[in-house]
């Protein structure tokens, strides 16, 4: 489970790094001119985004399970989903933005459930996000057409679909609101019309969201959090 988790990180790593060199290299970074050399001094920005992530359960097994003599462990698996939204983005002082980025993501979180028989049962958990990142952007010195930064902060999650009770009780639910705390870092290039940021965000959910219904797949489970990596891709 580590190691899928970790080649998933690597792979958004490695597709922020190509699309950060193919567009630096685009434009002959060394020798050319100064694409919208006012654009940071405008006071609102508006912009799009698409999004790619990976995610993952974090779980604690609960009482229940260490006293259960079927149930031999709880896997969660990577899961990729893709988002889309808007950002806003306001000028708090030369170094400073506070950044709005509400979206739309997609998701399917699983988890094995394997059983000393050597059956595995697998519960997938799909639902679309209304979301709602508030970030503090921390932003270097402006090397031509090229800036660093950093963001922070904390995001709010609504499931939009409109759940509706599920007959179905034995299966792994989870709640249809969640907390976040976000940070993350990217490279602002400027082109000559637009400003193309890619970013790389962690996610790291604060809420138990298991819900309390009580079957073989919840009852195992005391906590159950969500952790993502996104990769942004900005046009402003």
């Amino acid at each position: 489970m580590r190691s899928s988790r970790i080649r998933n990180i690597l792979r958004l790593l490695v597709i922020f790094l190509v699309l950060t060199n193919i567009a630096m290299d685009s434009w002959g970074q060394a020798n050319e001119e100064v694409h919208l050399p006012a654009y940071d001094e405008r006071p609102i920005h508006y912009g799009f985004l698409v999004a790619l992530h990976s995610s993952i359960y974090k779980l604690n097994y609960s009482e229940t399970f260490l006293d259960s003599l079927n149930l031999h462990s709880i896997m969660p698996k990577n899961s990729a989903g893709f988002s889309l939204g808007f950002v806003g983005n306001l000028r708090l002082g030369k170094y400073f933005d506070f950044r709005v980025t509400p979206t739309v993501g997609f998701y399917e979180l699983k988890v094995d459930y394997n059983f000393v028989n050597s059956e595995t049962i697998e519960q997938a958990v799909s639902s679309t996000n209304v979301e709602i990142p508030l970030l503090l952007k921390y932003k270097s010195e402006r090397r031509k057409n090229l800036r660093m930064f950093l963001v922070g902060g904390v995001k709010a999650t609504l499931e939009a679909s409109g759940r509706k009770d599920d007959e179905e009780v034995d299966k792994l639910r989870s709640k249809n609101s969640n907390l976040f705390i976000e940070f993350g870092f990217g490279l602002d290039i400027y082109y000559p019309l637009f400003k193309f940021s890619p970013e790389i965000r962690f996610s790291r959910g604060l809420i138990n969201v298991l819900t309390e219904d009580e079957n073989r797949f919840t009852s195992s489970i005391d906590r159950l959090a969500v952790n993502t990596i996104t990769l942004l891709l900005v046009v402003q």
